[in-house]
């Protein structure tokens, strides 16, 4: 993943290009019928079950529209929340709390749902030492927000972009005229480049993953789209070479199985790209 810092520039970026898109000029909705000076409080009302996730994020989103607006916390970001629960009170300027509701709203709804479907799957690896990652199968420009929610639900993130890791796939491996020269130029250009980013390879069968595993460096290989039984026989092969994740569809019903084959991580796609926004509402008090 990114650095701190470049992860703050991100979220920093979200919030200023998703209030150009919604604020425009202005909020003539509120400034037309509620006075500047006018004061007001809110909730953020939960109407589902799940994982709370985006509060740190409404936090920022409310200091961006009005540094004065006052934020009372009830319930940290990965609480577990049920229908009525509140999770937290702003109060200040009312054309303020306006102008921030749709952006928390969206962002919190998408957030949750991506921590309560993470935190389902981290459930159901429970006593193995499997660990879940998300993907690059993210909204586009709202990334951040997306992977920071697999970290509230208690999963662990994959690479952030295409520049933070090297991943050969099989479009990769079929371009570069095999897995052992697609290593080979992959090391080539990052001591020509003078980068230091992790290599993970992607395996389509055994035989691939002797050849990987033939050339060093390599930090984890994907064993993608195998069967419980390939996934066992290619977990031993790999033994403590390097570490191993498997990928390809996995859901609720297959992932634990995948689990007790040993690979040290699984990643899902469904994390971020098959969920259902949470149900909240910010209401006046």
């Amino acid at each position: 993943m990114i650095s701190q810092e470049q992860f703050d520039t991100e979220i920093e970026l979200i919030i200023a290009n998703a209030i150009r898109e919604d604020v425009g000029d202005g909020d003539h909705s509120s400034l037309a019928c509620i006075p500047r000076s006018a004061n007001g409080k809110a909730k953020l009302l939960v109407k589902d079950n799940g994982v709370i996730a985006g509060v740190a994020f409404a936090k920022k989103v409310f200091n961006y529209i009005d540094k004065d607006l006052k934020v009372e916390t009830l319930l940290e970001d990965s609480s577990l929340v049920k229908y009525g629960d509140i999770v937290f009170y702003v109060e200040g300027a009312s054309q303020s709390i306006l102008k921030a509701e749709r952006l928390v709203l969206n962002a919190m709804q998408r957030m949750s749902a991506i921590a309560t479907k993470t935190k389902q799957f981290v459930d159901l690896l429970e006593g193995t030492e499997t660990k879940i990652l998300d993907t690059r199968k993210t909204t586009p420009g709202i990334r951040a927000l997306e992977k920071w929610a697999v970290k509230i639900g208690g999963g662990e993130n994959h690479r952030f972009a295409l520049y933070d890791m090297i991943m050969l796939k099989d479009n990769h491996i079929d371009f570069a005229g095999g897995i052992t020269n697609a290593i080979n130029k992959t090391k080539t250009y990052l001591k020509d480049t003078n980068r230091d980013l992790k290599i993970i390879v992607e395996a389509r069968n055994l035989e691939e993953i002797k050849e990987i595993l033939q050339t060093k460096g390599v930090y984890r290989i994907l064993i993608d789209n195998f069967n419980f039984e390939d996934t066992r026989k290619a977990v031993a092969l790999i033994g403590d070479s390097c570490l191993t994740e498997s990928s390809g569809g996995i859901n609720e019903k297959t992932i634990r199985n995948y689990a007790e084959c040993g690979v040290d991580y699984i990643s899902s796609g469904a994390l971020t790209h098959s969920v259902y926004n949470m149900d909240l509402s910010l209401k006046a008090v």
